[in-house]
């Protein structure tokens, strides 16, 4: 854990960087939820655990997704947060 107050310049940096991956998540979420499904007919042509694809990202592949990505995000921010000694105790 950094010590160093927030100066100004450590605030902007600190808010690049979270904003940054935001913006990552935003477009994981984004392709998740709409491009998969967008070419589902097409992505059906492939079989998934005898499902066709299309159809196992609609019902569960998306859901697996999102649920990673929360986790990889909380953990991501927290190493930010501690980075710049704003975390929590």
């Amino acid at each position: 854990m950094s010590n160093q107050p927030l100066t100004p310049e450590r605030a902007q940096e600190y808010w690049k960087r979270t904003s940054g991956l935001m913006w990552l998540m935003l477009g994981i979420w984004f392709v998740t939820s709409f491009v998969i499904h967008f070419f589902a007919p097409t992505l059906n042509t492939i079989s998934f655990i005898g499902f066709p694809l299309g159809f196992y990202m609609a019902a569960q592949g998306s859901l697996i997704i999102f649920v990673v990505a929360i986790f990889w995000f909380a953990s991501k921010q927290n190493q930010i947060d501690e980075e710049f000694g704003v975390a929590d105790e």
